[in-house]
Parts: structure tokens; sequence; C-alpha cells
């Protein structure tokens, strides 16, 4: 292992004892240490090789896998008894390496891998998942492009992913939305791409995106925050005739009093979406490749493996550090970050 990005998902995965103890991390970059024929004919890589990897395990058989959509695939889904990924698998099940946060992680016949482009470096490389997820939530599933507003709930990595994406698909207008906190976030976000920010706890945000787009409303909005079922109904009111509702982030609980008026007189698609593609993840990478964005403004910190407590704390809003996206590299010495807001 080179490095793992620390997701907002491994904070709840950290403080659930079901399945039992685990490896955690699964925003995995690393080189190749050793491989057999049968491998390296199947994944068409040598020892030394530098490459991502995705969380996913999939069966490779099933309907969704034979389509292409293999992050559907039943046998990789963690949330049923038996699957089994990258990041959420237990000990108990051999190998047992099958999390990123470690210095060395076993390669299941199943594992879906990307070849890294040799300018990228690992802290940067660690972020393909959560690349791949706004470009798969705002381009791919979104249809974000030219003559679109695009507005995304949310200035965490995910959401700045959205940001960053929708730039590149060349949306026309992109908005971005968070709280007067996140004062750092929105210069990143401009940085990236936006042509607005809001901090909805000083700004009317349903004005702000009609006195942006004539009163029509977004083409497509994009809700990535952790905040409360409340902002389902909100994110309603800013969505366009014919336009689409994005869903990214789980609530934990049904929706209290969803206007479902609102979404039917609209015509509005809503959309519930979830990880990424094997083609938005390259697309993520190509975008590293290029060198062409600041992608070093989103990796913030690189932290040593005795620092993932602290690093999973962050996420959950138990230690403040100004984060964005942070990376565990294991050959890391304690306390010698090499990237730091």
């Amino acid at each position: 292992m080179s490095a793992t990005g620390v997701c907002g998902s491994d904070w709840p995965m950290y403080n659930t004892k079901d399945p039992g103890p685990r490896i955690l991390g699964h925003e995995m970059v690393g080189t190749i240490e050793k491989i057999g024929p049968i491998a390296r004919k199947m994944w068409g890589v040598e020892e030394g090789d530098y490459v991502a990897l995705e969380e996913y395990l999939p069966c490779g058989h099933c309907e969704y896998c034979r389509g292409g959509e293999f992050r559907s695939c039943m046998e990789t889904d963690s949330r049923i008894p038996g699957a089994i990924r990258y990041g959420s698998t237990a000990l108990a099940v051999e190998p047992a390496l099958w999390g990123g946060f470690s210095q060395y992680l076993y390669l299941h016949p199943r594992t879906v891998m990307h070849r890294v482009p040799k300018n990228v470096p690992p802290h940067i490389a660690a972020m393909a998942i959560p690349l791949g997820n706004g470009f798969q939530w705002a381009y791919l599933d979104g249809e974000a492009g030219p003559g679109k507003t695009v507005v995304i709930q949310g200035p965490g990595q995910t959401g700045l992913a959205c940001v960053l994406a929708s730039k590149i698909a060349g949306a026309d207008k992109i908005i971005l939305t968070g709280l007067a906190r996140d004062q750092k976030r929105f210069e990143v976000a401009k940085q990236l791409g936006a042509d607005v920010t809001v901090a909805v706890d000083e700004e009317d945000l349903v004005h702000v995106v009609a006195q942006h787009t004539g009163g029509a409303m977004a083409d497509v909005v994009i809700e990535a925050t952790s905040a409360g079922t409340e902002i389902i109904n909100s994110s309603l009111k800013l969505v366009r005739k014919r336009g689409m509702l994005l869903l990214a982030s789980r609530k934990g609980r049904p929706v209290d009093q969803f206007d479902l008026d609102r979404a039917l007189g609209m015509q509005m698609t809503i959309k519930g979406v979830r990880g990424h593609s094997y083609r938005s993840v390259e697309m993520a990478l190509s975008a590293m490749a290029s060198e062409r964005y600041p992608l070093e403004l989103l990796s913030t910190h690189v932290l040593s493996l005795d620092e993932v407590d602290s690093a999973l704390r962050t996420v959950g809003g138990e230690v403040r550090r100004d984060a964005i996206h942070m990376t565990i590299d294991p050959w890391l010495e304690r306390g010698h970050t090499n990237v730091e807001a």
C-alpha cells in the first residue's frame, strides 16, 4: 500500500461492532508486490506496477455485473450478510488483509483495478474514488453539461468533486452551498470551478438560485450533505420543471412530510445515487494526470497509521481539523505529515 484515503463512510463503520474486527480503508493506491501468472494475465499488470483499486469485489456473472453496473452486485453490497468488499470485511474472513489502512493488502481475484499515471502522486491518486463519485453523480447520472445550471448541496469532498466534474463537463453555472463556517471550502470550490457559493445560514438559497437562473431554477440539484431529512424538501424547491434531483447522502430515517405534489407538478426526476462506475474512476484519474486542476487543494492532510483514529474522529466531527480529504501513508512515521492545510 502507498496511500489510502479517509472516507466519511469509514466513521460509522468504526463505531459498529458488526461484522467484527476489520481493517478499514477503501480508497486505495499501491504497487504490485507479488503476483502469480494467472493474475498477471487477468489484470495485465506486473510486479512494481502502480495501481488504484475500487472497493467493490463483484461476482462478474449477475445481471448487474454483466450490464456493466458491478457496483450494484449483491455480492459486494456491504449491507448484505456474507458480502465482501475492501474496507469493510471482517478479519475472520481469510486472509484478513481486506483494508487499506495497512502496509499490505490481499488482492482478491475479483479485484477491480486501475492503472495510475506515473505523474500522479499517491496522496492525489487516493482521491480517485471520491473524485470518481463526483464524475458519476454530476456527469454520468446528472447529465451536467453545456447550458445546464448545477446546484450542489454540501462542500465536503464529494460535493467539491461534483463541482470539478460539472466544470469539466462544461456546465454553464455551478452553485455550491454550505454554511458560513465553510468559507475556506468555498474558496477551494471557486478554484475548482464554482461560480457561486451560498452560506445557507446567512442567505436565502431559493432566492439566490432564482436570481442566477432568471427564475427558472436549476437543471440538476445534487444533495450531498450530512444534514437531516429537512434538506430534501428544501432541495425540491431548487429544481426547475423537468429537472433532476440526485440524492447522494443517507439520512438514516424516512423523509418527513415529503413534498410529493411539488415533485409531480414540476415533473422532476428524483434519483438515488451511490458509488461509482469503472468509467467515472478512469475520468478522475485522467483529470489528475492532466495536471490542469488544483487538486492539491483537496488533499489537505497525509497522516501515519498511528493517526488513523484521529483521522476518523475528524471525519466524524469529534476532532477539529480543517480537513477536506485526508490520506493515510502506511510508511510515514507518526507526526511527520507531509501535506498540511
